[in-house]
């Protein structure tokens, strides 16, 4: 899949932009705040309806305007279609072919997007949420009905806090008896997170250690592996995983009734990286980690590619120039040819590669785009 028009109105700083791109690579140049990131933003944003950056939509919307508007023009195997996200005051809207879509999950995954920024860069060595984001981000974009089932976890996995908050220190026979109902909930939508999640990784992580293998010419195995609270394991079926999560929020009930917190469930998982038998997180050099982190974003590629039959769009933001000269003609190396890419860089000074030399390229300047000749 690829955008063939892109169109920014009252986004950020982009008063009104319009780019026709190339199918391949598109670089934007430009000095720091300039809007460079921005861009990224706005394709991001048209992929999942909202962004990586800020939680606050209204940060999206020019200033002193009421809305923002991203449209876009994509081929896909299935033949062409557009896109569109409204940012508002009053929300958000998406549409498909002109038609506002009325559920989250029945837009996302309509265009698939991989980003890579600096930032992923610690996604080894980052926090558990961080990992856990990376999961559900990837997942709910080639399964609407992953996404589903995670909203719904996460609206039960609210109201039981809130609960269990209100019923320390003594709590009354009608608490008691919704705390079981909303258990029983969530212990359903979690395991259906979980089963989805193991089947995820495991692949994942065929693609990942074959890559990195790849990146370090075979002299290190990575090991990609799900580590759930509750003692579940890829096996299991969905009832007996739904069973062992069940088992475990009765096993913690007084604790999370002192505490005021669900303590156990997917929202409390972690993804475990391993390099040649040891724990990368804690003992890997700066150089594993950033490999890893590449061989997770690589991998992604090809999955998606695996589960939709067309290779997802790729954001590097600013991430080039963070990245050795063997990590970075590798990446240049896999995308080549294959993969529509934004890149956005200060400057392509010192990366030496095809790809970037047959590359359409724009210039970001106080919130216009303009493409060089």
């Amino acid at each position: 899949m690829h955008i063939k028009k892109l169109r920014l109105k009252q986004f950020r700083n982009y008063a009104d932009v319009t780019l026709n791109v190339e199918d391949k690579v598109n670089v934007i140049l430009g000095e720091n705040a300039q809007g460079k990131t921005n861009a990224m933003e706005a394709v991001y944003v048209l992929a999942f309806a909202k962004s990586h950056r800020t939680s606050k939509d209204r940060e999206l919307i020019q200033w002193e305007q009421d809305f923002a508007r991203i449209e876009a023009e994509l081929e896909k195997n299935t033949g062409p279609l557009s896109l569109e996200v409204i940012v508002s005051g009053k929300g958000k809207k998406t549409k498909i072919n002109g038609l506002e879509q009325q559920k989250l999950s029945g837009y996302v995954g309509t265009c698939n997007v991989v980003m890579f920024a600096p930032e992923d860069l610690n996604l080894v060595k980052g926090g558990p949420s961080m990992r856990r984001r990376f999961i559900d981000m990837e997942i709910g974009q080639i399964s609407p009905v992953y996404l589903h089932d995670l909203m719904l976890y996460q609206r039960i996995l609210r109201q039981r806090n809130q609960l269990l908050k209100n019923m320390f220190p003594v709590p009354d026979q009608e608490q008691e008896t919704m705390l079981d109902v909303l258990t029983e909930q969530l212990s359903q939508a979690g395991a259906k997170v979980i089963s989805r999640r193991f089947s995820f990784l495991h692949l994942l992580q065929e693609w990942a250690g074959e890559i990195h293998g790849r990146i370090t010419k075979n002299q290190e195995e990575l090991k990609v592996e799900y580590a759930p609270t509750t003692e579940v394991s890829e096996d299991m079926n969905l009832s007996k995983i739904e069973e062992h999560v069940r088992k475990k929020f009765e096993e913690n009930r007084q604790n999370e009734i002192r505490r005021g917190l669900s303590l156990s469930g997917p929202h409390r998982d972690e993804l475990m990286m391993r390099i040649n038998g040891r724990d990368v997180q804690t003992y890997g050099s700066q150089g594993q980690q950033r490999t890893a982190a590449l061989s997770l974003k690589l991998a992604e590629i090809e999955l998606i590619h695996d589960n939709i039959g067309e290779y997802p769009i790729l954001l590097l933001d600013d991430v080039l120039s963070e990245l050795d000269h063997n990590r970075q003609s590798h990446l240049l190396h896999t995308i080549q040819g294959k993969v529509q890419t934004f890149v956005t860089t200060t400057s392509v000074d010192g990366i030496e590669h095809e790809t970037l030399k047959q590359a359409s390229t724009f210039t970001a300047e106080a919130g216009t785009l303009r493409q060089m000749k």
